[in-house]
């Protein structure tokens, strides 16, 4: 697992098919200091790099869609 000097943790490998609410719920409890944004895969976003962002990709729909 990749942990910068200071012993914080920056990988989360045991999310990997949990929930979203599930994911975002444990970086905020080990890392609060984290800006937390869910990405759909295949998203465009910015290549900065940003050490106060954890991007959680997601691909799965979760319910069937529906009209109405």
């Amino acid at each position: 697992m990749s942990k910068p000097c200071d012993g914080a943790k920056t990988e989360w490998p045991e999310l990997v098919g949990r929930t979203i609410k599930e994911a975002e719920e444990k970086i905020k409890a080990d890392r609060p200091d984290l800006k937390v944004r869910i990405v759909p895969v295949g998203s465009i976003v910015t290549h900065d790099e940003d050490l106060n962002r954890v991007r959680v990709w997601v691909d799965m729909v979760a319910e069937v869609p529906k009209i109405g």
